[in-house]
Parts: structure tokens; C-alpha cells; sequence
């Protein structure tokens, strides 16, 4: 004789995801939405924020900001027996007496967190 069991008691459905409630405004989010947000933002932001430096840093990587900029290259040449015993030549290119040194790149290193200082080309003694 085959037994009969108690009947057993209907299973209830449950929702596909659980809602996340985000502020007390009863604004609510899924987790399977959550899930795919918050890659796709951090996708955008980081995006946006790539593409921002790409165009903003074009202009501020540019040495040269004001000496002969009508040229094509800026070159000095200089013969040694000229120079005198010392000659102290500006490579940051903030002097206003360029191509000579008059110490700005010591405000240009304060302000830029840069290391660049003059170069001095002097005669050996004999």
C-alpha cells in the first residue's frame, strides 16, 4: 500500500532581483541593475576623464611658450673663442634675455615641481 504524505505547502515566488533601496527618497535599484551601473560608470569616468587630459595636456606640455614662436625651430649658434671664459644659457625657456640664463627657471622649478637649471659652458683653465 503506497502512503500518502501531507500535502506540501505552496512555494512562493520570489522576485528575479531584490530591489536595493538607495536613499529615503524611495528611489530603488535592482542588484542586477546595480551590477552592470556601476562598471559602465566607472567605464565613463574613467573614458571622460582620458579624453579630457588628451586634449587639455596637449598645450600644456609645450616647452617653448613665447621665445620665436614664429619659427619653425628655435637655434642659436655661438662660436667658443666669443663666449669669453663663462656663459651661462637658459633651458627652461622662461628667460627673458633668451638664450641666456637670467635665473627664471627657479620660479618655473617652484611653481612646476621641475629640476631644470642653466647650462654653463666655461673655459678650462690652463
Amino acid at each position: 500500500m503506497a502512503t500518502q504524505g501531507l500535502p506540501l505547502p505552496p512555494i512562493p515566488s520570489l522576485p528575479m532581483s531584490t530591489p536595493v533601496v538607495i536613499d529615503s527618497h524611495g528611489f530603488q535599484i535592482s542588484k542586477d541593475q546595480l551590477t552592470v551601473l556601476v562598471p559602465v560608470a566607472v567605464a565613463a569616468t574613467l573614458g571622460g576623464f582620458l579624453v579630457s587630459r588628451y586634449f587639455t595636456g596637449r598645450k600644456k606640455s609645450q616647452v617653448n611658450t613665447c621665445v620665436c614662436k614664429d619659427s619653425a625651430k628655435v637655434v642659436h649658434s655661438f662660436d667658443i673663442e666669443d663666449i669669453g671664459s663663462k656663459a651661462v644659457y637658459c633651458r627652461c625657456w622662461r628667460s627673458k634675455k633668451f638664450p641666456y640664463c637670467d635665473g627664471s627657471h627657479t620660479k618655473h622649478n617652484e611653481i612646476t615641481g621641475d629640476n631644470v637649471g642653466p647650462l654653463i659652458i666655461k673655459k678650462k683653465d690652463a
